[in-house]
């Protein structure tokens, strides 16, 4: 059992092994490595966190991180806004907008379907993709969501939401191989996929 000079570095410590894959020795590397820094230097590292966790937004149209109600893409007139690429997490757009393959703009799930998990479909921001193409801009959803058996049945439960709105829905090629997590995806395969879509095909 790890002894510590100090409660107040033990907290420290556990607080920072509470973020996903930061072990204890990690922990207490970080932490004595902000000891070792100018008290403002923490402040604003700490300030910055605290600010993040009180002021993002999450953009009313797409659900995409934020500093506003509308984020960039959605208010960027230069954006395609009759295609819509639909994304499982924050980091996939990232990992898309990287690839600058892609001028079209974005629908953020928050997760993909997993009965294992406990996620069902009224746990991701699924309703407001309907929504948004019921209003009648929308040509085209882009599926790009994992090739994982949870992103497939994803895939297929958007597909039977919006097959009768007649809006085109494609899905991103299979340059990104089964069971990738579509953020891990180097930036040329991932723009390939892209660009190299094809019609969803319900029963595939």
């Amino acid at each position: 059992m790890q002894h510590y000079p100090s409660q107040l570095l033990e907290r420290a410590v556990d607080e920072f092994a509470k973020l996903p894959g930061i072990g204890g020795k990690t922990a207490m590397r970080l932490v004595l490595h902000l000891l070792r820094q100018d008290t403002r230097a923490v402040e604003t590292f700490g300030q910055s966190i605290i600010r993040l966790r009180q002021e993002v937004k999450f953009c009313h149209i797409c659900h995409n991180i934020s500093d506003t109600d509308t984020c960039d893409i959605c208010a960027n007139p230069r954006r395609d806004h009759s295609i819509v690429c639909v994304v499982e997490n924050i980091q996939d757009v990232m990992a898309i907008e990287a690839t600058q393959q892609y001028r079209g703009t974005y629908h953020v799930l928050g997760g993909v379907i997993s009965p294992m998990d406990g996620i069902g479909p009224s746990d991701l921001q699924v309703q407001s993709l309907v929504d948004r193409v019921r209003m009648g801009e929308i040509k085209e959803v882009i599926l790009a969501l994992s090739p994982t058996m949870e992103g497939d049945t994803t895939n297929f439960y958007l597909y039977r939401r919006l097959v009768d709105t007649g809006v085109r829905i494609t899905v991103i090629a299979r340059g990104v191989a089964q069971n990738d997590q579509l953020q891990y995806t180097d930036e040329v395969t991932l723009g390939r996929s892209i660009v190299n879509r094809t019609p969803f095909q319900a029963g595939g």
